[in-house]
């Protein structure tokens, strides 16, 4: 098949979901592009994105932010590609149909791309980018329209820009991923009709990260961990506090944070106002090398998300899935999707959000009881073998793509 995703920036390290899909569609055998709004340009880029030469595929919208230059290389634009579908075009710049879109030339930046090309999945990642997906559809670029929704996008995006952010994407659209079943109900409830609604979680190449049985060397520290952009729903301050607590008893620990974002200056600010300097170490940017040798040298995993006050929240936290499939025992809270991520009590323990002392009582039980790391640790993995492996899980993609290119074939 020939498939299309549209996303918002391509390469981004924080977003291995939508690279492995992308690759291990490849590997399937299926012809895929990029579409994205813009290239971050990060100095950190996954492996794959050059083990599989996806920089040559990625197209870039390029839509510039001076308007008079938007102008002038418009006019380029169209004087170059107006041949290959005027119609297109032309509806692209519909004032009267499409206002604020079309007239900012956002509709014909996106569809010039696309233009003499034929895609049998366009696929887009995020609601916002199923928006764009849908009104290409509408201006004329053909394909089965398929939208993964992975959480902010479902919670917080349609409170911000209103609950009938998605209605003309769930009317037109033909297909909705969500990668919970909490994704999935808040889907419902702005609208979606639940029959177009299919749940398949994002996963990882489970061959990548190496299971190792978790114990305490003599004289070690026990390494505490957190992966996740620095932000209020990763719920950093409250683990946090929660290590402040635990040193009282426990003094032989390091906490050690990876990833970076706009919360970095106050966390650090709290660690040095509680004398945590020399227990909390923040790492910053990581890639996907890093990632799995700290995961190998750490003990314990936390994720304490949290509902932020804008209402964004998690979906997945595909980290927790890393975590487990590494061997690690997790902590994690009873927030949207992450229960169904974790074999509470088994693979790892789940408290309510932003219960420090929930927190601290089982980071203590983990702490004091290394000798049930190893059973917690087998569980998790066998558990992410089973339900995240991503060739399992993009085996399945394909056939939700089957299934919706062939439906009208099929139908009488």
């Amino acid at each position: 098949m020939k498939i299309a995703f549209i996303v918002s920036r391509f390469p981004v390290l924080s977003e291995t979901f939508i690279l492995n899909q992308i690759t291990g569609l490849i590997d399937l055998g299926h012809e895929v592009e990029i579409f994205a709004k813009s290239n971050p340009k990060d100095k950190k880029i996954h492996s794959d994105v050059y083990n599989y030469d996806l920089i040559e595929k990625v197209h870039y919208f390029n839509l510039p932010h001076n308007k008079f230059e938007r102008i002038i290389k418009a006019l380029f634009i169209i004087f170059k590609n107006f041949h290959k579908s005027p119609l297109v075009i032309l509806n692209s710049l519909n004032l009267f149909k499409y206002g604020k879109e079309a007239f900012s030339l956002n509709l014909l930046y996106s569809v010039v791309p696309f233009l003499n090309k034929k895609f049998d999945i366009i696929h887009c990642h995020f609601g916002p980018n199923g928006n764009i997906g849908i009104k290409l559809k509408e201006i004329g670029i053909p394909g089965k329209y398929v939208t993964s929704f992975h959480g902010h996008d479902a919670n917080s995006y349609p409170k911000i820009k209103g609950k009938n952010i998605y209605n003309y994407l769930f009317k037109k659209g033909d297909l909705f991923i969500a990668n919970t079943n909490f994704t999935k109900d808040q889907l419902i409830n702005i609208g979606c009709d639940e029959k177009k609604i299919v749940i398949l979680p994002v996963g990882l190449r489970v061959e990548r990260f190496k299971f190792s049985t978790k114990k305490i060397k003599k004289n070690d520290s026990i390494k505490i961990l957190t992966i996740g952009r620095l932000v209020e729903k990763k719920g950093h301050k409250y683990i946090i506090e929660a290590i402040a607590k635990v040193i009282h008893k426990n003094k032989g620990i390091k906490y050690i944070i990876a990833g970076d974002g706009p919360l970095r200056y106050e966390l650090k600010e709290l660690v040095k106002n509680l004398n945590l300097e020399r227990y909390v170490k923040f790492l910053g940017v990581v890639d996907q090398d890093e990632v799995l040798e700290i995961y190998q040298q750490s003990h314990i995993f936390v994720l304490p998300s949290v509902t932020a006050k804008n209402e964004d929240r998690e979906g997945q936290a595909l980290v927790i899935q890393e975590a487990q499939a590494m061997g690690l025992p997790v902590i994690s809270t009873l927030h949207n999707g992450i229960p169904e991520g974790v074999i509470n009590g088994k693979s790892g323990f789940l408290v309510p959000e932003k219960d420090i002392n929930a927190l601290v009582e089982k980071l203590e039980y983990l702490i004091e009881h290394p000798e049930i790391w190893p059973a917690m640790g087998r569980c998790g993995r066998e558990f992410i073998e089973k339900k995240y492996n991503i060739q399992d899980l993009n085996n399945q993609l394909v056939k939700i793509y089957q299934e919706l290119y062939y439906k009208d074939i099929t139908e009488p």
